[in-house]
């Protein structure tokens, strides 16, 4: 074999090569906010070849930055590659209504915007899900992404969500009743989005602090699982994180978790979950 076969032989092998270590450094940059240089590294890679995951990722990068019109775009190209992608359809079908009350063009993400990869590591009693009421406008929403921190404030019986500075909504009754207690005893919360839709909005809210007035008393009561730590971060919330509107099902993209590739999907939290506990421990 001349110089010249071994040479064409090995470039298929390095292209491969090249691609993932493009797509590792795409993730790492979007796990890092750092939009602009995610774009560019999912574009370098797409010049190698078409590729479903790197057109969703610019698209989500592109979002990021504001660019509403581009990330359309970019969704559809993905869909296009790839016609059962979910991650693209469910995009697109959210950007219909956003590009029609936003226009092509919104504001960027804040720098700091996204929350702690800690917050999406779902752990049994101290993590749950909520979805959001009264939502504002498709314009105002069109700045909130998967992986965007989220402030939660009591307002008389409401529990108000805010994020990049707006008010993004109220956390459903059934969640907000058991925690409203739990904050006026001095317990903590924090929280970030996981999934939106056209017309929806849902959170993982998690307990950093609790009082020793609370001692005793979960924030979020379940029946016992067989495991108390359930990651599905770094491979979840950078892919349009992927399956998470199917409570991440499947997931593949988000933080702190080492495997990029790995996500576990969190369990659904039941009604009976927010059944009012007695405030005395029981400790026969």
């Amino acid at each position: 074999m001349t110089f010249s076969d071994t040479d064409n032989a090995a470039s298929p092998i390095a292209t491969t090569r090249l691609k993932r270590q493009l797509a590792e450094q795409a993730i790492a940059y979007a796990a890092a906010g750092r939009w602009v240089e995610a774009a560019d590294t999912n574009r370098r890679l797409l010049e190698l070849g078409p590729e479903a995951d790197a057109e969703n990722r610019l698209a989500k990068a592109l979002w990021e930055q504001g660019e509403l019109g581009l990330a359309r775009e970019h969704y559809q190209s993905a869909l296009a590659l790839d016609p059962t992608n979910r991650i693209a359809e469910r995009n697109i079908d959210r950007l219909k209504t956003l590009l029609v009350a936003a226009g092509e063009k919104t504001v960027p993400a804040a720098a700091g915007s996204k929350a702690p990869v800690r917050i999406f590591v779902e752990e049994t009693g101290k993590t749950g899900f909520a979805f959001l009421m009264d939502l504002p406008d498709p314009r105002k929403l069109a700045q909130v992404n998967p992986g965007d921190s989220v402030e939660l404030m009591p307002e008389g019986n409401l529990l108000i969500a805010s994020s990049n500075g707006i008010r993004i909504g109220v956390v459903e009754p059934r969640v907000a009743a058991r925690l409203l207690k739990l904050i006026a005893d001095g317990n903590k919360y924090s929280a970030g989005v996981t999934s939106l839709g056209a017309v929806d909005v849902r959170i993982i809210i998690r307990e950093i602090y609790q009082d020793p007035r609370n001692y005793g008393k979960v924030s979020f009561p379940t029946a016992a699982k067989s495991t108390d730590l359930r990651p599905y971060t770094k491979g979840t919330l950078v892919r349009e994180d992927e399956e998470l509107e199917d409570d991440l099902e499947d997931d593949v993209e988000d933080e702190e978790i080492m495997d990029l590739e790995r996500a576990l999907p969190p369990e659904d939290t039941t009604d009976e979950a927010f059944v009012e506990e007695p405030d005395e421990l029981d400790e026969a």
